[in-house]
């Protein structure tokens, strides 16, 4: 790392956090919509951009962006029950918060988690670079034998192992499925990630969706977070180094280490717990990125892919570009949960249907028949968990077994 940046890239830096927050608010709010499209339009327009920003302000923008949306992406995922990619298990224990009338509450759960995990990934982010390089061809072998004793452990202590066991293979076969094939739809926005929208909407989101109970939206209000400053220590801990782990690991996401956290912690035993490590793992994902591009030139998202087109700016100057995202991102969710108060008596039905048709239409735009096809595939699975009483964790096979076969040199993705 080089040093410290001076007065003139302070400008560019505070230019491009300014940017990027606030294009990252937007991507948060609007789901389906993530920090690594609006990188991709950015990239896009980057001849024009560089002239009049700057490499330090543009690039600025692009980690700004996706510091900001792990914040406030929780927001839609809350009262809307939308998962996304990174967010898919979080949403089960956030949604079910808001309809206890807590939405608020779980909304600032989830910014203080990212907020704790800004505070300890930066620095853990600067060893991982200083120190890992050279242990990486052990790390690269090691990934799938993790995974697998995580896995196993995971269905080994669940209440009824042979479903637990059918619905993570059926869902991890439908997961190396739709990655092998993501060719066969479109990509207006999003590239080839894009399937994993009507995937993970469809295990996550529109399944839940579809058996939630009817009614009106109780009156959301705000008392206080219930959770312990221990507990608050504890995962914010776990959650980071789930989310460094899988950052610097190939061929892992945050949505793996919500998988891992929840044979730990559980989302349905200490669901406010929950929330707060897979925040935490999520914006702590998006800084040891950062780290892993410098440090190995390997790009974990797409964000990271569109930096590396440009001419790259200090790690140190992106370091102090994503504190500074992350405190205003911080404000920002948290002033937004207050309006929470305005979705008292919406019919939770109607709301369900109008999310479902607007997940849908959005998934066909995405991704065109063949994004249809799975996602009509990733409901039927999706709801397979709900019928047998088995928790939907473990539909998290669709990401993590074309992972574990990628990993030992099976993989056809």
């Amino acid at each position: 790392m080089s040093a410290l940046p001076d007065h003139y890239s302070m400008i560019e830096i505070l230019l491009g956090v300014l940017i990027g927050v606030a294009l990252g608010t937007v991507s948060g709010i609007i789901p389906g919509v993530h920090a690594n499209t609006l990188a991709g339009v950015l990239l896009s327009l980057q001849l024009v951009l560089l002239s009049l920003l700057g490499p330090v302000a543009l690039a600025g923008a692009m980690f700004a962006a996706l510091i900001t949306h792990t914040f406030v992406d929780a927001i839609p995922s809350t009262f809307l029950g939308i998962p996304e990619a990174d967010t898919s298990l979080a949403v089960l224990p956030a949604h079910a918060l808001c309809m206890e009338g807590k939405g608020e509450e779980a909304v600032r759960i989830a910014a203080l988690g990212s907020a704790c995990a800004m505070v300890i990934a930066v620095p853990l982010s600067i060893l991982c670079f200083l120190a890992l390089p050279a242990l990486q061809p052990y790390f690269d072998w090691w990934i799938g034998i993790l995974l697998v004793a995580s896995v196993g452990y995971m269905i080994v202590t669940s209440e009824a192992p042979g479903w637990a066991f059918a619905i993570f293979l059926v869902s991890g076969m439908l997961g190396a499925f739709a990655l092998h094939y993501a060719f066969l739809g479109w990509h207006t926005l999003a590239g080839g990630s894009a399937i994993l929208m009507p995937l993970l909407t469809g295990l996550f989101g529109i399944a839940v969706l579809l058996t939630a109970s009817r009614g009106v939206l109780p009156e959301q209000h705000f008392r206080g977070l219930r959770v312990e400053d221990r507990t608050v220590v504890k995962c914010s801990v776990l959650g980071t180094l789930a989310g460094v782990a899988v950052g610097w690991l190939p061929g892992l996401s945050t949505a793996s280490a919500n998988g891992v956290l929840a044979s730990i912690i559980g989302y349905e035993k200490d669901r406010r717990a929950y929330i707060l490590a897979t925040s935490a793992a999520n914006t702590a994902n998006a800084f040891i990125g950062l780290a892993a591009l410098f440090a190995l030139s390997r790009m974990r998202n797409g964000v990271m892919v569109a930096l590396s087109e440009l001419p790259l700016p200090t790690m140190s100057e992106l370091m102090v570009v994503g504190i500074l995202a992350a405190c205003a991102a911080y404000l920002i969710t948290v002033g937004l949960s207050r309006f929470a108060y305005l979705l008292h008596g919406i019919d939770s039905h109607l709301l369900n249907r109008a999310v479902i048709v607007f997940v849908v239409c959005l998934s066909f735009l995405l991704t065109g028949p063949f994004g249809m096809l799975i996602l009509i595939l990733a409901i039927a699975v999706g709801l397979v968990p709900h019928i047998v009483n088995v928790p939907r964790m473990y539909c998290m096979g669709a990401i993590m077994v074309p992972v574990m076969l990628w990993s030992f040199g099976l993989a056809w993705i």
